[in-house]
């Protein structure tokens, strides 16, 4: 992992809404009309953020039909760990030092 990769993956979680998301998608996959609605935010902010969350591999997204054949977009989480320590940073920047070689 690149040290922009570690950084962008770091950086998707640092934001209060994004947690609250997690949260939410942790109890059950939502789709985005309800999750919006669950957390009080605009359909276009929450897929920036989801937009985000996604990228980072953090939660995926899928169209299922409704009863009334409506193509309605699920979230869920991808499990995930997150550790960040000095080994980590160092071979993120280890692995950057020697692409740009």
């Amino acid at each position: 992992m690149t040290v922009d990769d570690e950084i962008a993956r770091l950086a998707a979680l640092a934001n209060p809404h994004r947690f609250r998301i997690i949260a939410l998608l942790a109890e059950e996959s939502l789709h985005v009309s309800e999750l919006a609605r669950r957390l009080g935010m605009s359909r276009a902010l929450l897929y920036m953020h989801l937009q985000r969350l996604e990228a980072a591999g953090y939660v995926t997204g899928h169209l299922e039909l409704s009863d009334d054949g409506k193509a309605l977009k699920f979230f869920e989480v991808v499990p995930f760990e997150v550790t960040t320590n000095v080994a980590s940073i160092a071979a993120a920047v280890a692995a950057d030092t020697e692409s740009t070689h």
